[in-house]
C-alpha cells in the first residue's frame, strides 16, 4: 500500500505540503497543467529551492495580480458553493474533486462553527481564497500521482502566542485551526509564531488515516522537504516520507460497533449513514431485526478503525435515539485496491481494480462517475458501466 507520512517538526500548511509533493518528485509540468484545468485565473504560481538552516527545501507561493484584488479598499469574497462550482467545472480526475470538496467542507464547518453562523454563510476572501484553492486541490493533484492510499501524521508542533488575522489578535491555534485539529496531538512547543495553518491543519483532518507515529512496518522510499514562510531558529519545514506498507500489516484496530434501535424514523438512517461515511468509517449498513416483546426495531452496525470511536459514539447519539452501544474488535482481510482513472469518449471516470496474491479477482466501475455520464449523455448507465469496465481491464499489465 502505498502511504505517505508527514513530520510536523515545524507544523505544517497548504504551501509547505505543496513544496515537499515538488520536492519528493511530483513534476512541476504536471501540476501546473492540472492546475490549468481550474477555472481560476489572475495568479502566478511561484516555486523555487531554498535553504532553511542547512536543509534544501523546495518553497511555493502563490501571488496574486495586484489588480485584481484590493482596488480601492474593495475585498472580494468567496463562498463554499462558488468554490465547489470551480472544483466542479474543471476537467481534473473525479477522485481529485471529491478530495478537494472534501478538504474544503471540513474547512467551511470549521469557520462555521468558531463564527456561529451556517456553511453557507461563510465566506474566503479573494486572496485567501485563490490561494486555498491552488493549495489544496493542488495537494490533491500530488497525492493523486503518487498513488498514496494512506496518509500519517506525527504529533504536530503548533507554536504558541498570538496571531493577528482581519477579527483581531486569535490565541495559537487559530479557532478554526484548533476546530480541525479535534482528535490529532499536537503541541504548542517554544516557536512565537503560527506553524499550523487552517489549510494545512483541514488536509490532514480530511484526508489523514492515523496521527501520532509512524506507522509499523512503514518503509520510506522517498524523503520531501516543503518550506514555510518563516525564517525560525529550527528549519521551518515539513518532512514529507512517500512509501509503503506491507498489505498484511493492521495499522490500527478494527471495531464493529452496533445499536438496537427501535423508535428512530426510517427518514434519519440516511442521514446519520452519510454522515458517518464523512468521517472516514471503513462501513455502515442496517439490519431489520426483533427485539424483546416481538418489537421490530433496526440495527444499525459500523466497522471503524479504532483512532475515530469517539467520533463515531459522538455522532451516534446526537443523531439517534438509542441510549446505548457495543463495540468488539474484528479481524479483516481485504483484497488489494488499486483506483484508475480512465478516458472515454463522454469523458473520464474511475474504476477499482481489486487483487489478491498478485492476482486481479475483481474490477468494479464507480457507481457515481458512470451514473454522472449517463445522465449528462442521455446513454444507458450498463452502457457506460461496460466501456468503464474494457477500459480498466485494458489497464492491467
Amino acid at each position: 500500500m502505498q502511504a505517505l507520512y508527514l513530520d510536523c517538526f515545524a507544523g505544517i500548511s497548504g504551501n509547505m505540503l505543496l513544496g515537499a509533493l515538488l520536492n519528493a518528485g511530483l513534476p512541476e509540468e504536471i501540476l501546473r497543467e492540472q492546475l490549468s484545468l481550474l477555472p481560476v485565473d489572475g495568479y502566478h504560481l511561484t516555486i523555487e529551492k531554498v535553504n532553511k538552516n542547512g536543509i534544501s527545501a523546495v518553497y511555493v507561493d502563490v501571488k496574486l495580480h495586484t489588480h485584481d484584488h484590493h482596488g480601492h479598499g474593495h475585498h472580494h469574497h468567496r463562498h463554499l458553493s462558488t468554490i465547489f462550482q470551480i472544483i466542479d467545472d474543471s476537467q481534473l480526475a473525479p477522485r481529485i474533486k471529491d478530495d478537494s470538496k472534501k478538504v474544503f467542507m471540513l474547512l467551511a464547518q470549521a469557520e462555521a462553527k468558531v463564527h456561529g453562523v451556517t456553511i453557507e454563510e461563510i465566506h474566503f476572501h479573494e486572496v485567501g481564497a485563490v490561494d486555498a484553492i491552488i493549495d489544496i486541490v493542488g495537494t490533491v493533484i500530488g497525492l493523486n500521482y503518487f498513488g498514496i492510499e494512506a496518509i500519517y501524521t506525527s504529533k504536530l508542533q503548533v507554536g504558541k502566542g498570538f496571531v493577528k488575522c482581519c477579527h483581531g489578535l486569535m490565541p495559537i491555534p487559530a479557532p478554526a485551526t484548533a476546530e480541525l485539529l479535534k482528535n490529532i496531538p499536537y503541541y504548542n512547543g517554544e516557536i512565537s509564531k503560527e506553524l499550523v495553518t487552517p489549510t494545512g491543519a483541514a488536509v490532514i483532518s480530511a484526508l489523514g488515516t492515523d496521527y501520532g507515529n509512524m506507522p509499523e512496518n512503514f518503509t520510506s522510499k522517498t524523503i520531501g522537504y516543503g518550506a514555510g514562510t518563516w525564517d525560525l531558529e529550527i528549519p521551518n519545514v515539513l518532512r514529507m516520507h512517500i512509501g509503503e506498507i506491507p498489505e498484511y500489516i493492521k495499522t490500527s484496530e478494527t471495531l464493529l460497533i452496533e445499536a438496537n434501535i427501535d423508535d428512530l424514523s426510517p427518514q434519519v438512517f440516511p442521514y446519520v449513514m452519510d454522515k458517518l461515511l464523512e468521517i472516514g468509517v471503513f462501513d455502515v449498513w442496517l439490519t431489520p431485526i426483533i427485539m424483546k416483546k416481538n418489537r421490530a426495531a433496526t440495527m444499525l452496525s459500523i466497522l471503524v478503525s479504532s483512532n475515530i470511536l469517539d467520533q463515531v459514539t459522538t455522532i451516534i447519539f446526537e443523531e439517534t435515539s438509542t441510549i446505548g452501544l457495543r463495540y468488539y474488535s474484528v479481524e479483516r482481510k481485504m483484497a488489494k485496491r488499486e483506483i484508475v482513472t480512465v478516458a472515454l469518449s463522454w469523458g473520464e471516470a474511475r474504476a477499482k481494480i481489486s487483487s489478491y496474491n498478485e492476482k486481479v479477482c475483481s474490477v468494479t466501475p464507480e457507481y457515481e462517475d458512470c451514473k454522472s455520464i449517463a445522465k449528462q449523455h442521455k446513454i444507458p448507465l450498463k452502457k457506460v458501466q461496460q466501456a468503464v469496465l474494457d477500459a480498466a481491464f485494458n489497464t492491467i499489465k
